[in-house]
């Protein structure tokens, strides 16, 4: 396994690679066929643009454009001394070059206001200073050169990465630090951290695409490579192809559009954080109340910035009504679980059966509301585990919620005495040992019920009111370790199960065979005679 697993990761490798080659000359033979029908077509010269061409009649630009290149390829490979100049031919400026036609020139290249005499006089020391350019970059001296600079590309940007990835590691430490000190309310959350890491991933891939840009650029052999991707992607990116309504939109302005949405939710959320714990907090609301309105307020702000981004975009909403038609559609077949649990969420948020802040039990689980948005609900438990519960179990099932219309709970202590002892005086004990325990309310009064005579004790009930209904373990266990010190204290007896068990005595009726009762008597006679005489 050891050596298949590299052969296997080799082959898969090339295989990408390969299958990426294609893909990528596929697309940039399909180059030529996106550049007909312009009116212009570009001189090239080692990925650098010189100059554009006209369409003439009986001409298209690119066939134009195409033939010159080829002759300034020749040239440059040649290597040998460069002569450029401008002849006249039918009184039509033609540029040669090594006594080749390379273009003529007609009024139609020449912007208006020049001659085209002077446009070919301008466009004869563009093609001279670049072919001698070229010629100089393809010695060794220059390669060498442009090596080193690549390679010094390449070690710095593997600098920068490293000291990208330090300073958001330890923005992300301070996040959670902050997290951690701070009240939740002005505490980052996590999308925050998301945004953080895209932000790092995004700014890499920049830096690499540049150094990758930069370093193809130095070497005359990959910088026409690099030219076609550069156009592929300025295409793929800048072309209008997603049709909304009347208009169509490229790839760069849905990325906007998108960016401008991120934005707008960091924006509200920050708004949400900002009311819930710097302005509600100031009015004496609970938090459950601080809560829902942080919440409406959220998703208004949200509402309200969509529509005058799309506004601002210049969409008109109208044309979205298809898009509305599909997310319908979409609701009705696949997404029952997620519309669901939406219109619960908004069901408890306007409701209010639960707050933020109330403490619940819900199945299994028992904690504090920490969080409640429009699919799920956050509870933290008495463990410190979040559990993410969805909302539908919240309207499906009994909830008990311990702080839902009153402030306080009352907990109830199951206890035992033996029989004979004085209950008046054991329900005076038992109220003394709640007394001066500052979770034990005094309005309502504790109580003690007597619930009936059991197996084996007297079986009382201590009625007690909290006002943290969170810890009720921790005030029950406090509790009985002040009952059990006050009972021995007061020589109260506190039973265990006990049963008795009575054997009664008497004859037994045996019956036994003949030939048992003739081999008994043998051995009397035997044993029993010889016992006699030695008494």
């Amino acid at each position: 396994m050891s050596c298949l697993n590299p052969l296997r990761f080799i082959k898969t490798k090339s295989l990408r690679i390969v299958a990426l080659s294609f893909i990528l000359g596929y697309s940039l033979s399909l180059t030529p066929v996106w550049a007909q029908g312009n009116p212009t077509a570009p001189i090239t010269l080692d990925g650098r643009q010189l100059f554009k061409v006209s369409q003439l009649e009986g001409f298209e630009a690119q066939p134009r454009a195409d033939y010159a290149n080829q002759i300034l390829n020749r040239v440059v490979q040649s290597g040998d001394p460069v002569q450029v100049k401008v002849v006249e031919i039918k009184d039509l400026p033609v540029i040669r070059v090594n006594g080749l036609n390379l273009l003529t020139v007609t009024e139609k290249d020449a912007p208006e206001g020049m001659l085209k005499e002077e446009q070919a006089e301008l466009w004869r020391d563009r093609i001279d200073v670049a072919i001698k350019l070229a010629q100089e970059q393809r010695r060794p001296g220059y390669i060498r050169q442009a090596l080193l600079i690549s390679v010094g590309c390449v070690l710095l940007a593997i600098a920068l990465t490293s000291v990208l990835g330090s300073i958001c590691h330890r923005l992300l430490q301070r996040l959670i630090r902050q997290q951690e000190t701070v009240p939740e309310a002005t505490a980052p959350t996590r999308s925050l951290e998301l945004f953080l890491k895209f932000t790092l991933a995004l700014v890499r891939t920049a830096l690499w695409l540049a150094v990758a840009l930069y370093t193809s650029n130095q070497f005359p052999q990959t910088r026409v490579w690099s030219q076609k991707i550069a156009d592929l992607v300025v295409y793929s990116l800048a072309s209008p192809i997603i049709p909304l309504g009347d208009k169509s939109y490229s790839v760069i302005q849905i990325i906007i559009l998108v960016g401008l949405f991120y934005g707008l939710l960091i924006v509200t959320k920050t708004v949400k954080n900002v009311l819930r714990s710097r302005v509600l907090g100031l009015t004496g609301m609970n938090r459950g109340a601080q809560e829902t309105i942080a919440i409406i307020a959220n998703y208004t702000l949200i509402l309200i910035g969509s529509v005058v981004l799309l506004q601002l975009w210049g969409l008109d909403l109208s044309s979205i009504t298809i898009f509305a038609g599909v997310l319908g559609v979409g609701i009705g077949l696949g997404l029952q679980g997620i519309a669901k649990e939406f219109v619960s969420g908004l069901v408890i948020i306007f409701e209010r059966p639960i707050q933020v802040g109330d403490f619940v039990n819900v199945g299994d689980f028992m904690g504090t509301v920490e969080r409640i948005s429009v699919r799920s609900t956050e509870i933290r438990t008495l463990d410190l585990v979040s559990i993410i519960v969805p909302n539908s179990r919240f309207l499906e099932k009994e909830v008990v919620n311990w702080s839902h219309s009153s402030f306080v709970t009352r907990i109830k202590l199951p206890i035992g005495v033996a029989y004979g002892s004085d209950l008046t005086k054991v329900r005076e004990l038992l109220i003394d040992a709640t007394k001066d325990y500052p979770d034990v309310v005094s309005e309502p009064p504790p109580n003690v019920i007597f619930r009936g005579y059991g197996d084996n004790s007297l079986n009382l009930e201590l009625l007690v009111w909290i006002k943290e209904p969170r810890k009720q373990f921790i005030i029950k266990s406090d509790l009985y370790f002040r009952i059990d010190a006050i009972l021995r204290d007061r020589n109260i007896e506190i039973p265990f199960p006990q049963r008795d068990l009575y054997v009664r005595s008497g004859s037994l009726p045996i019956e036994l065979s003949p030939q048992l009762e003739a081999s008994l008597e043998n051995w009397l006679k035997k044993y029993g005679n010889g016992a006699n005489q030695r008494d």
